[in-house]
């Protein structure tokens, strides 16, 4: 029964890992937190055991591309997953293109309602396209719904002051950041990028080649 019981839990947390649409799977174990020095590695660590999503807090990842972000988001929601967390993970732009479709289709409103079910929604890449005033507020939206119901993770290479180039209104911005940053775990990511310096290694090796 124990047998039986311990793989029935290892399926549906397969399940959830399999609804999280996770691009790759990535672990805190396979992360160099000695490679990126200013990652407060307790915090994540902290994190990893799910206590913010019981309380409905946000994690927001701020630094420089290349830097680790995508990698603990999706490290941490794998954890949520293996804990019993519902999870979604979503690149921002492809989310807010998904959610122009749905309202086109006049699909929008089931979509939300769905998310509404997760525990933990991952956000990446925020500020690498800006949106149309349509898009910015649909990602608001799902902000907004999300505000002390279900938790956020969102990776950006954008300090704060710079959110608007992206969102495209003062106003829609401050809103976001206001709900967003009520109840947070920031975490800063602002070392070397790694595919940088591999990419750097890699053509010294060559270099030194006879």
């Amino acid at each position: 029964c124990e047998r039986e019981l311990i793989e029935r839990e290892q399926r549906a947390a397969q399940r959830r890992v399999k609804s999280a649409k996770f691009p790759v799977i990535k672990t805190l174990d396979a992360f160099d937190f000695n490679a990126q020095p200013t990652i407060n590695e307790t915090l994540i660590r902290q994190l990893a055991s799910c206590q913010y999503l019981e309380a409905n807090e946000n994690v927001l990842m701020l630094g420089n591309s290349g830097t680790g972000k995508s990698h603990l988001a999706t490290a941490l929601g794998f954890a949520a997953c293996a804990q019993g967390e519902r999870v979604r993970f979503w690149t921002v732009s492809s989310l807010v293109t998904h959610l122009l479709e749905l309202r086109e289709q006049r699909d929008l409103k089931q979509y939300q309602a769905q998310l509404d079910k997760h525990d933990l929604i991952i956000l990446d890449e925020l500020g690498y396209v800006p949106f149309t005033k349509e898009g910015a507020e649909l990602l608001f939206e799902v902000v907004s719904r999300a505000y002390e119901r279900v938790s956020l993770i969102v990776t950006t290479n954008l300090p704060f002051e710079q959110w608007t180039e992206v969102m495209g209104s003062e106003r829609l911005t401050g809103a976001m950041l206001d709900r967003l940053t009520h109840r947070v775990h920031l975490i800063e990511a602002n070392g070397e990028s790694y595919r940088l310096r591999s990419a750097t290694e890699k053509r010294k090796v060559t270099k030194d080649k006879p």
